[in-house]
């Protein structure tokens, strides 16, 4: 790995103590759905962001959701801890997306296309499933971040983005570039602040499910590289991203039809 960025990994600071409130609530076995509520309205400044998430029209809700309660009710802990956990880890962060040339804005917007199409399209297909796929589809672009400040500190941001626009992969950009990669960044910076091994192994194997012997990881996995091609760099869909996450789809066995309902219910 980059000895620069690992090392910048090394100089951050603390995980937020809400964060590390959230984390032992959700892992608590004895925890219940109120505790999650109650720790999360401590911060009011947080409730409001997360229910501004839950409000967006991707999730294609009717009714506003206009407490915590009915927010985690509706979505489950397991993706308000996603909500959560994203704006709390995005504060951690001086936003510069440039190298890659798009704004914060549109990064943000990823982010949430990302988790919109995890929930919409295995929330209640697999429900089990999503205790992983929300934090991770709104979590695994942050190491973009850390490699934007060093591509910025090297002074290479005009090369960077040249071959961002020309070359088919990102992945392959960013190693040219930094000796690795957005995923395998988030999965560090992840286990720099514990969090739980299984969050970190799913952002690891993002791009290579295969790498795997457990069942449920390599489901994830393939659902979650999926959502990254269908998203592309901004979080818009678009004709090719899409019959690129379709050829994923038939190669990794999952449901197109849903995958599909799924795409259409989000842009209707």
């Amino acid at each position: 790995m980059n000895s620069v960025l690992k090392e910048k990994i090394q100089q951050l600071p603390a995980l937020p103590e809400s964060a590390i409130k959230l984390e032992a609530i959700y892992h608590d076995p004895n925890s219940s759905f109120d505790d999650m509520v109650k720790i999360l309205e401590l911060d009011p400044l947080l409730t409001a962001d997360i229910l501004k998430a839950a409000n967006s029209p991707l999730y294609g809700f009717t009714r506003e959701i206009n407490s915590i309660t009915q927010a985690v009710g509706l979505f489950g802990m397991g993706t308000i801890r996603g909500f959560a956990l994203a704006m709390i880890v995005k504060k951690s962060f001086e936003l510069d997306l440039s190298p890659y040339g798009i704004s914060n804005a549109q990064f943000s917007d990823l982010s949430k296309t990302q988790n919109a199409l995890a929930v919409t399209w295995y929330l209640r297909q697999k429900p089990a499933l999503m205790e992983l796929l929300s934090p991770a589809s709104f979590l695994i672009e942050i190491g973009k971040v850390m490699i934007s400040q060093y591509i910025l500190d090297e002074k290479k941001e005009v090369a960077f983005l040249e071959k961002i626009k020309t070359e088919k992969s990102i992945k392959e950009v960013e190693l040219e570039f930094c000796d690795t990669y957005t995923a395998a960044i988030s999965a560090d910076i992840f286990n720099f602040w514990k969090f739980d091994e299984s969050l970190i192994s799913l952002i690891r194997l993002a791009s290579t499910p295969e790498d795997t012997q457990d069942d449920t990881l390599a489901e994830a996995a393939k659902v979650l590289h999926v959502i990254r091609v269908a998203a592309g760099l901004t979080g818009v869909f678009s004709e090719e991203s899409l019959n690129k996450a379709k050829e994923l789809i038939k190669k990794y066995d999952l449901d197109l039809a849903s995958f599909e309902a799924a795409i259409e219910k989000m842009s209707a």
